[in-house]
């Protein structure tokens, strides 16, 4: 969303237009019956009062003009203009989708891959600003809440640290659907999803093409982090004795990454796992906060009545 200027209530602005015509022209008539009124006054009274005629005109008239924009502040303040504040940025919602399955417990990122995920999504939580929500969903056979959404970086990265491997398969669909359903529910922010794993999606109720798609309608970009070392990595054998090895399904995370206008990463060691997610961390943009002027054109407006005030009855007076 581009950064712009905008009237919350523009209707305010359309009265106050008809309301400052209106004004202008009872001023402009009043003025008319002034001029045809000094008429009947006699040469002696309009060299009399010559002098300080046109003092007294030129302070009437700054007195006017000074009502009419005390007016127009008080219909721009109705209006509510927002403007983008560069010194103030809208919070983003950032949700850690971190796949806990048996295969996370390969030891080929030292000290787990599961530990070494923790320890550089700790790293990204810390770099989120104050403003910022951060969640956590873990998935294996199936997808739960690990952190809902809160500000308190402290308690996230205790959920965080608690997190444990599972045994069983690995959902990659029913994680994302689960952390689109959960960043969601802070509106009128940035939605990022940052979804890390080791295996393919073998197992779940959702497909990944239907969760990204549903990412993709509910505007959540999302990162994937493919994580697995370049060898084939055995997690065990079956009961025949064949090696099992983690198989990373790159083409479906490609995939979520490219419906929902996010990037897809491949770490394979500890060194640029951690490499990523400090590149995440600084993909995360902030805009800027949309800020009201209300209480400014209030206050402007406050300030003009007081000086219209002081020229009429004050030191500087317009009535004697």
């Amino acid at each position: 969303m581009v950064d712009e200027w905008f009237f919350l209530n523009p209707e305010w602005l359309t009265a106050g237009i008809v309301v400052l015509l209106v004004l202008v022209y009872m001023a402009r008539r009043a003025e008319g019956h002034k001029r045809r009124a000094a008429l009947i006054f006699s040469r002696l009274k309009v060299v009399r009062e010559a002098a300080g005629g046109r003092e007294l005109a030129w302070r009437r008239s700054a007195g006017f003009l000074m009502s009419a924009l005390a007016l127009t502040c008080l219909f721009l303040s109705l209006a509510d203009l927002h403007i983008p504040w560069t010194a103030t940025h809208k919070g983003v919602n950032v949700v850690l989708v971190i796949d806990v399955s048996g295969s996370m417990q390969a030891t080929d990122f030292e000290p787990s891959r599961l530990e070494a995920a923790k320890q550089s999504a700790r790293v990204l939580i810390e770099s989120l600003k104050p403003v910022d929500h951060c969640g956590i969903i873990v998935f294996s056979e199936g997808a739960t809440a690990g952190s809902y959404l809160t500000r308190l970086k402290d308690r996230t990265i205790q959920k965080l640290d608690a997190i444990r491997p599972r045994e069983g398969r690995t959902a990659i669909g029913d994680g994302l659907s689960l952390a689109v359903d959960m960043i969601t529910s802070i509106p009128n922010r940035r939605k990022v999803v940052i979804l890390l794993s080791d295996g393919e999606n073998n197992a779940g109720v959702i497909p990944p093409a239907e969760a990204a798609a549903f990412a993709k309608r509910e505007g959540v970009q999302v990162y994937t982090v493919g994580v697995g070392s370049v060898k084939p990595v055995v997690l065990g054998y079956d009961w025949f004795g064949r090696a099992q090895y983690a198989r990373l399904d790159e083409e479906t995370l490609r995939h979520i990454a490219k419906t929902t206008g996010g990037e897809y990463f491949r770490a394979i060691d500890v060194t640029t796992l951690e490499q990523i997610y400090e590149t995440l961390s600084e993909k995360i943009e902030h805009e800027n906060e949309d800020v009201s002027t209300a209480p400014w054109f209030v206050g402007m407006a406050v300030l003009l009545i007081l000086a219209e005030q002081w020229l009429r009855y004050g030191g500087g007076r317009i009535i004697p």
